[in-house]
């Protein structure tokens, strides 16, 4: 009896353990690493490998102003490529920009994350038109509207949404693909989060959770499934899930829809990054968390950078890479 009472135990520790387990511990990385681009300020990063190439999406705008007060008017969506997921990667092509004003991401585009669903590359990203406006916090500002661009080919061509996928205010989309199912989280101009569901890329997006964390706000979103718990990545704005503004924090739940929680661990990437120098960078922003997935696992964080004077999208690679489902 006292021997099946501590099987037990153990076997329970170990449950309780698989649930709790996972830490983002990264490597260092080369200074020279990365995607840049001399006169523009490059931001976001979303990468997805394709036979042996690193294809990385990134946004980009002239470096003509402050930062990041352009990226609202100006801001376009390129690829860049490299044989390395560290880089450095080379331009490759603009693959969203302004095109006809009738259109819903007329002006700009931004915030890309790709995706490989059935047969077809999906990226989905942020834009706004010229004349649809609205208040918020006392501050007119363009409308940002999450939409989609979907290729039979990395390479393109691309073919872009008509119409957004939320057609209210709408930012920083983080993605879940589960067979043909899309999971999408956002959050809006007050940046509440918001979980939204969908049989199909393309097709309808019911909310399910019309405040999935109520206690602060949340941004820059990234989700994965790990043992079938749902887990996210985001940033905590304003520094009260980790008690660091603008630090990566991670969440998770059970079924995917309610009841989230702080992880444990919960600081999932902090301001610093660690060169192979043995430097440190002390990011004045770092967001936008991303991951590379590669043959079921996380092997990658990637994340936009701002050390005051420019800014980059950079990868940081897992010391121990995640297996998810």
């Amino acid at each position: 009896m006292k021997q099946l009472m501590v099987l037990m135990i153990v076997m329970m520790t170990g449950l309780i353990g698989k649930c709790q387990n996972m830490k983002f511990d990264y490597e260092k990385v080369p200074k020279e690493s990365g995607f840049k681009m001399e006169g523009y300020w490059v931001w976001c990063g979303s990468m997805i490998k394709v036979d042996s190439t690193y294809h990385l999406f990134a946004s980009r705008w002239k470096k003509n102003g402050a930062f990041p007060e352009g990226y609202q008017q100006n801001s376009e969506i390129v690829r860049a490529s490299s044989k390395n997921p560290l880089g450095p990667f080379k331009f490759e092509e603009v693959v969203i920009g302004e095109r006809d004003s009738s259109f819903w991401d007329s002006n700009m585009a931004h915030n890309p994350t790709i995706h490989k669903i059935g047969d077809e590359y999906v990226l989905f990203y942020i834009g706004s038109d010229f004349t649809t406006y609205a208040t918020t916090y006392n501050h007119q500002s363009l409308v940002r509207r999450i939409g989609y661009a979907s290729s039979k080919s990395i390479t393109g061509p691309w073919k872009r949404s008509n119409q957004p996928i939320i057609h209210s205010e709408s930012n920083n989309p983080g993605i879940l693909v589960e067979g043909s199912k899309i999971k999408l989280i956002y959050r809006d101009a007050y940046l509440k989060v918001i979980l939204a569901e969908s049989d199909c890329y393309n097709g309808t997006y019911k909310t399910v959770n019309d405040n999935l964390w109520p206690a602060c706000k949340l941004e820059d979103f990234s989700m994965f499934k790990e043992d079938n718990q749902y887990h996210i990545v985001c940033e905590d704005n304003v520094g009260a899930v980790s008690g660091h503004e603008r630090w990566g924090v991670h969440l998770y739940s059970d079924d995917g829809v309610k009841n989230w929680k702080s992880y444990d661990p919960v600081i999932a990437y902090n301001h610093d990054i660690l060169f192979t120098d043995n430097t440190v960078l002390q990011c004045t922003r770092r967001e936008r968390p991303q991951f590379l997935i590669e043959n079921g696992f996380i092997s990658f964080l990637i994340t936009a950078v701002y050390d005051g004077k420019n800014t980059w999208s950079q990868p940081v690679k897992l010391k121990h890479p995640i297996k998810i489902n």
